[in-house]
């Protein structure tokens, strides 16, 4: 029985040890799983939040490397507009930069892009054109190319015309005063025209006048055009064009004259031919009379700056009377003057200033116009050849004070 006893007394005895009060080893293992899980569930978040940084830093990454290697540009219509100016002879490059420099476009490179990628961009015109600010290069390039866009204030300056009637033109077109034209004269002059240019080797004072500067061109003038920035976009054509073809260096060592007598030459020239392929012999009769022969010029188109000089209407030579052309008063007077006149009487344009420049070789002291319809001269060297041409001209119907 004790046997038994001991037997049965050991398993009871384990029961009892393994359900006695305070906590069961088995239960502190339980604890110990459950801090372990939340320990686990501790370092799974870091790591979720470890992978979302890196995500997160990749994205960023992405977005950097795309934005290096993505050209910077506007997206959508744009908003407000700005008028900028595309100069003859820009390129690509250049238009992007002043596109850019006024925020029409977000980087040069948007327009060059795009500029590269249509042939027909290098059909863009100078002028002043009015766009959206902050467009696409694709957009900006469509807008320049669209002559719709272009702002556009073409002026033509004919060749001939007195400053009086090239002011009163640019009053008409530009919608300013004369006033405005003529009080810019002298502040133009000053700036642009170089002292030399007034110097004569024949003694006379010149005028001094912007008379003869202001260059025969069509000009697209900017919206904000001024009256002194049209008279200097005109004489810096000028200027432009009698250095282009040497004026100056050529009158002085091939005709041994100034360039102001020259210049007053082809304004002479300028008035009196009908074709351009007489400029050059109405220059060479200007010179055989002024130089050769010291002959008065006696021609009548100087009368007739003098009347726009005090503010009449020019007339045709047939209705000048014998006091007009001879007036002594008048410092034009090529009837009664010898020499040059004070200044030139127009803006020659620059087929008059070649003419000039390099007149055909000629002895020829007269010419008069035979046939209006044509503009055609004829020439003489003496005054009965004059005289036989002159019969010709009132055969044609040609308006002389001796038909």
């Amino acid at each position: 029985m004790s046997n038994l006893d001991l037997r049965f007394e050991e398993p009871a005895h384990r029961s009892r040890q393994r359900h006695r009060s305070g906590p069961p080893p088995k239960r502190k293992k339980k604890k110990k799983k459950k801090r372990g899980g939340g320990r686990s569930f501790a370092a799974f978040f870091i790591v979720v939040v470890l992978l979302a940084g890196l995500a997160g830093a990749g994205w960023l990454g992405v977005n950097w490397v795309r934005d290096q290697l993505t050209t910077p540009d506007y997206a959508g219509p744009g908003h407000g507009s700005v008028v900028i100016e595309v100069r003859s002879g820009q390129t690509a490059a250049q238009i992007a930069s002043t596109l850019y420099e006024n925020d029409v476009v977000k980087s040069q490179a948007a327009f060059v892009e795009a500029a590269m990628a249509n042939a027909d961009s290098r059909n863009i015109q100078p002028g002043h054109y009015e766009l959206p600010q902050q467009i696409s290069g694709v957009d900006a390039l469509s807008m320049l190319l669209d002559p719709g866009n272009r702002q556009v204030s073409w002026v033509t300056i004919p060749e001939g015309l007195s400053k009086f009637r090239t002011y009163a033109l640019l009053s008409e077109e530009l919608d300013m005063p004369v006033e405005e034209f003529e009080e810019a004269e002298e502040a133009v002059l000053d700036e642009l025209v170089p002292d030399w240019w007034f110097n004569r080797n024949d003694d006379r004072e010149a005028a001094e006048s912007i008379e003869g500067f202001l260059f025969p061109d069509t000009y697209d003038f900017a919206p904000d055009v001024t009256a002194e920035s049209a008279l200097s976009t005109m004489v810096n054509r000028f200027l432009t064009v009698t250095g282009d073809i040497d004026f100056a260096e050529r009158v002085e060592t091939e005709r041994n004259i100034s360039p102001y007598e020259a210049l007053i030459a082809a304004s002479l020239a300028q008035a009196e031919a009908g074709t351009d392929e007489d400029m050059g012999k109405v220059a060479r009769v200007a010179y055989n009379r002024v130089y050769v022969h010291g002959m008065p010029l006696e021609m009548d188109v100087t009368v007739n700056y003098w009347l726009e000089v005090q503010g009449e209407e020019p007339i045709h030579s047939g209705q000048m009377t014998h006091s007009q052309l001879h007036d002594p008063d008048n410092p034009y007077s090529t009837h009664a003057h010898r020499g040059w006149m004070p200044g030139p009487i127009n803006s020659p344009g620059q087929v008059a200033l070649e003419g000039a420049m390099d007149p055909p070789e000629g002895n020829w002291l007269f010419f008069v116009a035979i046939d209006e319809s044509t503009g055609e001269s004829a020439f003489a060297e003496t005054n009965a050849e004059h005289e036989a041409n002159k019969r010709i001209a009132c055969q044609n119907g040609v308006p002389l004070p001796e038909c």
